[in-house]
C-alpha cells in the first residue's frame, strides 16, 4: 500500500503537519456539536415533509416515492461528494453544505408563501414534486458535511483516540434520531408545514454562523503527489479502495449487511403496528432509540479494541442472533427490547468500519473512500426492502397463516398475526450469520486486519510534525515541491 509520508523539506501549508492535541480534540467537539445541529434540522423537515404529505394525501405511494428518491440521490451523489471533500478544505465544504442546505429552505419557504397550500399537496402536479425535491435537495447535501465530519476525525483526533472519537459521532446520530422522531411530529400537528420550514430555516442560519467561528486547522488541501484528484467518478475512488488489502471486502460486506437491515427496515414498523398502537409505537420507537446513544458511548467510553476489524465482525454477530429471536414470540416486551439492543449495536459497527478507513487510508483520499462506501451501502437496503415487502406479503405471510405454514415452523415462531414477518427477519438473520462466519475465516479479513496493525501512526496525519521555521523559510523562498516517500 502506498501511504505518503512526510518528509525533510515538507511544505508548511500541508495540513498534515498540524499534530492533533487537546486544542484540536476540542475543535472536533465544536465541529461535532454542530454538525449535530445542521443534522438534526435537516431530519427534523424531512420527517416533518412525510409526515404532512402522508396526512394531507393519505398516499403511500407518494411518501413511498419520496423516501425512495432521497436514498436514491444520496446513493448517486455519495462518490461526488467524496471527491469534492478531497478537492477542498473540510471547513470549506461544511460552509458549502450548510449554504445549499439554507438556500434550499428559503426556496421552500417561498414556495410556500407563494402557492396556496392545497397546490403543493397536490401529487399529481409539478409544484408538489417541486416543493418536495428542493427539501430533498437540503437534506441530501447535508450528507456532504457527514463525508467531511469523517475526514475531520482522521484531521483533529489522535490515532489511539479515533474509535472513541467514532463513538462519539454514533452517539450524536442517536440523539438526532431520539430528538426528530418526537419533536418533527409535534411540529406538524402544532404548527404546520410553513412554521415548520420557518424553524429549519433558522436553525440552518444558527449552525452556519456558528461555524463561521469553529476552528479546523488545516493550512492547505492534502493531495496525493501534489495532485487534485480529477473528475467526480469512481476512476479516482477504485485504486484508493484496492489499494488496501481487504478494504473492498469490508465495503461489500457492510453493503451486503445493509441488504439484510433493508429487510428490517421494511418490516419492523408494520410488525410493531400489530404488537402496539400508533401512538404506542411511536413511543417505543422514541424510548428505543436511546440504543444509539448507549452504543455511541460505550465506544466512546472504552473504545473498539486493536482490531476493529475483528470486533465489526462480532457485533454482526450479535446482530443476527438478535434478529433470529427478537420476534421468535410475539411478546411486546421481547420486541421492544431487542430494538433496543438492535440500536445499541448500529452505532459499534459504523465506528469500527469508520475507524478502520480513518486508519489504513491515506488522509487525501479517506473522502473519496467514504463517499465511495456511502454510495454503495445506501444503495443495498432501498433494493432489498423492495424485493421483501412482495415476498413477505404474497408468499411468506400467507405461508405461516395456512395450515401447513403453521405445521412445518408453529414449533419455532409460535402463533400470532405475524408470523410470516418473524419468518422473514429469522430468514435473513440466518443469511447474515452464515456470511459473517465465512468473513471470519476468509483471506480479506485477515489482510485487512493486518493492514489495520501494519498502519503505524507515523503515517497518520497526527504523526506530522511541524518542520522547522527555517525549513519551512527555505521552502517557501525556493518554492520547492514537498518530497514524499511511499512505502
Amino acid at each position: 500500500m502506498s501511504q505518503p509520508t512526510p518528509a525533510a523539506g515538507a511544505r508548511a501549508d500541508d495540513p498534515r503537519q498540524h499534530t492533533p492535541d487537546a486544542r484540536t480534540v476540542r475543535a472536533f467537539h465544536q465541529v461535532l456539536v454542530n454538525t449535530a445541529v445542521a443534522n438534526v434540522t435537516t431530519s427534523y423537515l424531512w420527517f416533518a415533509l412525510t409526515f404532512w404529505v402522508y396526512l394531507e394525501t393519505q398516499s403511500v405511494l407518494a411518501t413511498a416515492i419520496i423516501g425512495g428518491s432521497y436514498m436514491l440521490l444520496v446513493a448517486v451523489f455519495g462518490v461526488v461528494f467524496g471527491v469534492i471533500v478531497d478537492r477542498m478544505k473540510k471547513k470549506a465544504v461544511m460552509l458549502l453544505s450548510s449554504i445549499v442546505t439554507l438556500s434550499a429552505y428559503v426556496l421552500a419557504g417561498a414556495m410556500f408563501l407563494a402557492f396556496p397550500e392545497s397546490s403543493l399537496l397536490d401529487w399529481t402536479g409539478p409544484w408538489f414534486w417541486v416543493f418536495s425535491g428542493v427539501i430533498l435537495l437540503g437534506g441530501v447535501v447535508e450528507n456532504l458535511r457527514n463525508i467531511a465530519l469523517s475526514t475531520t476525525v482522521t484531521l483533529l483526533v489522535p490515532s489511539d483516540q479515533r474509535d472513541r472519537a467514532n463513538g462519539l459521532v454514533g452517539a450524536v446520530q442517536g440523539i438526532a434520531f431520539m430528538v426528530t422522531s418526537v419533536f418533527s411530529g409535534l411540529s406538524i400537528g402544532l404548527l404546520g408545514m410553513g412554521w415548520t420550514v420557518a424553524i429549519a430555516m433558522a436553525a440552518t442560519g444558527v449552525a452556519l454562523i456558528h461555524l463561521l467561528f469553529v476552528p479546523i486547522p488545516e493550512r492547505g488541501v492534502a493531495h496525493v503527489d501534489g495532485e487534485a484528484p480529477k473528475g467526480f467518478g469512481f476512476r479516482g475512488v477504485i485504486p484508493a479502495v484496492m489499494a488496501v488489502p481487504g478494504l473492498l471486502a469490508l465495503i461489500l460486506f457492510s453493503t451486503f449487511n445493509n441488504l439484510v437491515g433493508g429487510v428490517f427496515m421494511a418490516l419492523m414498523d408494520p410488525y410493531g403496528l400489530t404488537l402496539f398502537s400508533v401512538e404506542m409505537w411511536g413511543i417505543v420507537l422514541g424510548i428505543t432509540s436511546f440504543g444509539f446513544i448507549i452504543g455511541g458511548g460505550l465506544v466512546a467510553k472504552f473504545g473498539l479494541g486493536k482490531n476493529p476489524v475483528r470486533t465489526m465482525l462480532l457485533v454482526n454477530i450479535g446482530i443476527a442472533v438478535l434478529g433470529m429471536t427478537f420476534a421468535i414470540r410475539e411478546w411486546w416486551w421481547l420486541y421492544a427490547l431487542g430494538i433496543l439492543i438492535f440500536m445499541a449495536l448500529m452505532p459499534i459497527a459504523e465506528a469500527s468500519e469508520q475507524t478502520i478507513v480513518q486508519r489504513v487510508v491515506p488522509f487525501e483520499k479517506q473522502g473519496r473512500v467514504f463517499g465511495f462506501a456511502a454510495s454503495v451501502e445506501s444503495a443495498a437496503a432501498p433494493v432489498s426492502a423492495f424485493i421483501i415487502g412482495p415476498l413477505a406479503q404474497f408468499w411468506l405471510i400467507p405461508f405461516m397463516e395456512s395450515a401447513q405454514g403453521q405445521n412445518s415452523l408453529g414449533w419455532l415462531l409460535g402463533d400470532g398475526d405475524a408470523r410470516g414477518i418473524a419468518l422473514a427477519f429469522v430468514g435473513a438473520s440466518l443469511v447474515l450469520l452464515l456470511v459473517v462466519l465465512l468473513a471470519f475465516v476468509s483471506k480479506p479479513y485477515r489482510e485487512l486486519s493486518d493492514a489495520y496493525a501494519a498502519a503505524a501512526p507515523p503515517a497518520d496525519p497526527d504523526a506530522a510534525t511541524e518542520p522547522p521555521a527555517h525549513a519551512a523559510e527555505t521552502d517557501a523562498a525556493t518554492g520547492a515541491d514537498a518530497a514524499t516517500t511511499t512505502r
